[in-house]
C-alpha cells in the first residue's frame, strides 16, 4: 500500500476509533435528540445557516465513515429543519457521506479484490454496465439491506461516480422524506421501530418495484422505437409492415447445423410448431466439413504413424502405403455412418418441418424460403433463430486466386483425387485447424510447411502447451515457419514443363528478420480462421447490427427481441459444443421467454486441439490470469509418470504431456486447467463437471479411480496440490505423537 493509501486508510481507522473511544454514540441516541431538541431549534432560530451546515458536516461524517446513527440524525433534521428544509438538508449530506465512503472502498480495497477475484468482479460489472443504476435504485428503496453495505459493495465495482450520486439521491429520497416527515413529531416517538412498522416495509418493497416496471416500459418503447424504424423502410409486401394477427409457426430455425439441429429438436420436444430451414447439408459444417471428417483422418494418420513406429512396440516398424483416395473414402463412409443422426427423416419424425432452400427475412416475422428449383413460400413465426454457421476466412495475399488453395470445407473434394500424398503442402495458419491437419498430412505422407505470424504455434494456449506441440509438429516432419507472414503467392512455369500442366506454385513469405523466402507447394490449405455467415439473409434491411457477429445481448436476442442467433453467427466461442449450448436457451427464450427468460451461461467453456499430443483447456490460462491481474496457484503433474502412459509409451515417452491446474493461492477451487497428452480432451471432462457444480481438488482427490487408468492424471494433480498444503505444524506434533507411541 503507498503512502497517500496508508494516509487514507489511517484518516478512516483514526475516525471510526475516535467514534467508539470518545463514545460519541450516545449523542446519537433518540433519547439524547429529544432531550436536546428545544436547544437545537433555538440555536438554529439564531444561526440557521451555520446550523444547517454544521448539521450537514456531521451526517456526511457519519454516513463516509458508515458510523451507526445515520436514522437518528434524519429525524433529528425534521424536528429541527422541518419537512421540507429537513429534507433538502439529509438528501444531499447523506449522498455526499455514501458517495464519499463509496470512493473511500474503491481507492483503498477494490484494487486488492480485483486481483484476487478479477473474474467474478468482472462479471460484475458487466451487470452493472447493463443496469447498473436500474439495481442500485431498487436496492436503495429497501431499507432492510443496509445503506453503507451499499456503499462498500459499489465502491468495488466500476460504477461511475456520478452514476452513483444521482441514482442514490433518487433512491434514498423516499426513504429521506419517511424519517424527516417522522421526525417533525419527534416527540412522539418512543422508539425506531415505531417508524418501521411492517406496512411502511411494505411500502419500500413496493417502492422497490418501480425501476424495474421503469425498464420494462424502456424496453417496450425501444421496441417500438425498433420496429417503427423498420416500418419506414421499404418492405416487398403491404402486410409486412405490421406484426401479423396469426403466426404459421411458433418458431422458424434458419440453419442445420448444431445450433439450428437442437434448437428445432428442443421445440419440437416441446410441442411447438417449428420450421427448419437448410440451403445444403443436414448437420452443417461440423458433420460435413469439420468436426467429424477431420477427426476421421487424423485417425487414419495416427494409424499410419503407429505403423511407421511400429518398433517402439515391439514389431516390425513398416512404411504404410497411403492412397489419399482410399483415405478419403474412408472419411466419406464416416460421414455416412452418421448423417442419418442429422437426417431430414429423424427431424421430420421428431414432428420438424424441415425445408431445404435459401432463407431471406422479408419482415421481422416473415421469412422467404427460395427452393432450389426457384420456387418461393413465405412463413411467419412467433419467434426465429438464426444459425447460419461460419465460413473458411481466405486471406488476400495477391495471386492466391492464380495459384489455387484448398480450405478446412474444400480440401476433401481436392485431395481425394490424389492417389499418393502430394509432396509440398503450404498450411496457412498455426491455430488449432491448421496444426491439425498440418500434423495429419505430414504423418500420411505429405511434405508439409506449416505457416504461422504469431512467434509460435497455437497462440491462444500456455506457450509450455504449444512447446510440446511444436515439438511433436517438428518430429513429424513438419518445416514450422513460425514468425513468418505470407506476402503473396506467385505462379510461373516450371523449368522444362509446360505451364498449363505443371505451374511452379510458390508462397512469398517474409521472415522476422525482414527477408523473403520462397516456398513451393503443389497445395495451398488456408486455415487462418472462419468467418460468421451474415450475407444473404436480409439482416441488413431488418437493420439488425451484425459487424464480424451479429450483435445479441444476454439472452441470444438480437435488436429484435424475437429474433435470436446460436453458433458461430453469435459468437464469442466458434465451437459446435458452444453452438449446442446456446441452442438451449434460444429455444426457451423464444418459446417462453414472455414467462420466464435464461441468460446464456458462458462460465465454463471446454475446448481441444486435436492434435497429438491433444491440448485441452477449460477456464483461465496463466497467461490469461496475468492479463486479467488474478492471482493464481499453478499445480502440475507431468503425465509421463503415469503407469497407464508407461505401458502405452514406453519407459522414455517421446512427448512431455501434464495436467496444469489453477487454482486462488491457498485453496483448492479450480479456476482453469490445462491438459496435454494422449485423450487429453477425455480427461478435461472430469475438471468441466468439478467447475460447473463447484467441486474443488479435494473432492477430486478423494474419488476412486480406476487403475491403470489415464483417469489418475487428475487424482495425482490433485495430489500435488495437497502435498503443497500440507499442514507441515500438525504433522511435526503427529511424528511427535508416533516416536512417544514407540517408547
Amino acid at each position: 500500500m503507498n503512502i497517500k493509501k496508508t494516509a487514507v486508510a489511517l484518516l478512516v481507522v483514526l475516525g471510526i476509533a475516535a467514534f467508539f473511544v470518545l463514545d460519541l454514540g450516545q449523542y446519537l441516541q433518540l433519547d439524547f435528540i429529544q432531550r436536546s431538541q428545544s436547544r437545537i431549534q433555538a440555536l438554529y432560530a439564531a444561526e440557521p445557516a451555520g446550523v444547517m451546515l454544521g448539521f450537514g458536516a456531521i451526517y456526511v461524517a457519519a454516513t463516509a465513515l458508515s458510523l451507526p446513527g445515520a436514522t437518528v440524525l434524519t429525524l433529528a433534521a425534521g424536528a429541527v429543519f422541518g419537512l421540507w428544509w429537513g429534507t433538502l438538508v439529509v438528501s444531499i449530506a447523506s449522498t455526499l457521506g455514501a458517495t464519499l465512503a463509496m470512493l473511500a472502498a474503491r481507492y483503498l480495497l477494490r484494487d486488492s479484490l480485483e486481483a484476487r477475484f478479477s473474474q467474478r468482479l468482472a462479471e460484475v460489472n458487466q451487470g452493472i454496465d447493463r443496469e447498473g443504476a436500474f439495481y442500485l435504485f431498487s436496492l436503495r428503496l429497501l431499507p432492510v439491506i443496509p445503506f453503507f453495505v451499499l456503499n462498500l459493495l459499489m465502491g468495488l465495482t466500476r460504477m461511475r461516480t456520478w452514476t452513483f450520486f444521482w441514482v442514490s439521491q433518487l433512491g434514498m429520497l423516499a426513504g429521506t422524506l419517511v424519517f424527516v416527515n417522522a421526525g417533525t413529531q419527534l416527540a412522539r416517538i418512543e422508539s425506531l421501530r415505531g417508524i418501521l412498522s411492517p406496512a411502511l416495509l411494505g411500502s419500500f418493497a413496493l417502492l422497490a418495484v418501480v425501476p424495474w416496471l421503469v425498464k420494462k416500459m424502456l424496453a417496450h418503447w425501444r421496441r417500438r422505437k425498433v420496429l417503427a424504424h423498420w416500418r419506414r423502410r421499404k418492405v416487398l409486401a403491404p402486410w409486412a409492415a405490421q406484426r401479423p394477427r396469426q403466426f404459421d409457426r411458433n418458431l422458424i430455425v434458419i440453419g442445420a447445423g448444431a445450433g439450428g439441429l437442437v434448437t428445432a429438436y428442443i421445440a419440437a420436444a416441446v410441442k411447438a410448431k417449428v420450421t427448419l430451414i437448410e440451403a445444403h447439408k443436414m448437420g452443417g459444417d461440423c458433420l460435413n466439413y469439420g468436426c467429424v471428417p477431420s477427426k476421421a483422418l487424423i485417425k487414419s494418420a495416427k494409424v499410419a504413424h503407429q505403423l511407421r513406429h511400429a518398433d517402439r512396440y515391439g514389431l516390425e516398424a513398416a512404411a504404410p502405403g497411403v492412397s489419399f483416395k482410399r483415405v478419403m473414402q474412408r472419411i466419406q463412409d464416416v460421414i455416412r455412418a452418421i448423417e442419418p443422426h442429422d437426417s431430414i427423416a429423424r427431424y421430420t419424425a421428431l414432428g420438424v418441418d424441415v425445408r431445404q432452400g435459401y432463407a431471406r427475412f422479408i419482415s421481422p416475422w416473415a421469412v422467404e424460403i427460395t427452393a432450389a428449383d426457384g420456387s418461393k413460400e413465405q412463413l411467419t413465426a412467433r419467434s426465429i433463430v438464426i444459425a447460419a454457421g461460419a465460413s473458411p476466412v481466405v486471406p488476400p495475399l495477391p495471386g492466391i486466386e492464380a495459384s489455387g488453395y484448398v480450405t478446412s470445407d474444400t480440401l476433401w473434394e481436392r485431395f481425394a483425387q490424389y492417389v499418393t500424398p502430394p509432396r509440398r503442402v503450404a498450411v496457412l495458419g498455426g491455430g488449432p485447424i491448421g496444426c491439425e491437419l498440418a500434423q495429419a498430412l505430414a504423418r500420411l505422407g505429405c511434405g508439409v510447411t506449416l505457416v504461422e505470424s504469431s512467434a509460435r504455434v497455437l497462440p491462444r494456449e500456455d506457450a509450455d502447451a504449444a512447446d510440446v506441440v511444436t515439438q511433436a509438429l517438428v518430429a513429424d516432419g513438419i518445416d514450422l515457419r513460425t514468425g513468418h507472414k505470407a506476402l503473396r503467392c506467385e505462379t510461373s512455369a516450371g523449368e522444362g514443363h509446360d505451364p498449363q500442366v505443371t505451374p511452379r506454385r510458390t508462397l512469398v513469405l517474409q521472415a522476422p528478420d525482414g527477408s523473403e523466402h520462397a516456398v513451393e507447394f503443389d497445395e495451398l490449405v488456408c486455415a487462418v480462421g472462419r468467418q460468421a455467415r451474415l450475407t444473404g439473409y436480409g439482416l441488413e434491411a431488418l437493420g439488425i447490427p451484425a459487424a464480424r457477429t451479429i450483435d445479441t445481448n444476454d439472452y441470444l436476442q438480437t435488436l429484435f427481441p424475437h429474433i435470436f442467433a446460436v453458433g458461430d453467427v453469435a459468437g464469442p466461442y466458434q465451437f459446435t459444443h458452444v453452438a449446442s449450448h446456446q441452442a438451449w436457451y434460444a429455444a426457451v427464450n423464444a418459446l417462453f421467454g414472455s414467462l420466464r427468460s435464461f441468460k446464456v451461461d458462458y462460465r465454463v467453456i471446454p475446448r481441444t486441439t486435436f492434435t497429438d499430443p491433444e491440448v485441452a483447456r477449460v477456464g483461465l490460462s496463466e497467461a490469461e490470469a496475468r492479463e486479467q491481474n488474478t492471482a493464481v496457484e499453478v499445480t502440475r503433474y507431468d503425465i509421463d509418470d503415469l503407469d497407464r502412459q508407461i505401458c502405452e509409451e514406453g519407459a522414455a515417452p517421446t512427448s512431455r504431456g501434464f495436467v496444469k491446474v489453477l487454482t486462488p493461492p491457498g485453496k483448492d477451487r479450480i479456476l482453469g486447467v490445462t491438459i496435454v497428452g494422449p485423450h487429453a480432451s477425455e480427461l478435461l471432462a472430469e475438471y468441466v463437471l468439478a467447475m460447473k457444480h463447484g467441486l474443488g481438488l479435494g473432492k477430486i482427490l478423494g474419488t476412486i479411480h480406476t487403475y491403470p487408468t489415464m483417469s489418475e492424471a487428475n487424482k495425482y494433480a490433485a495430489g500435488e496440490w495437497k502435498r503443497a498444503h500440507a499442514p507441515e505444524k500438525l504433522l511435526q506434533w503427529v511424528e511427535r505423537f508416533h516416536t512417544w507411541r514407540r517408547g
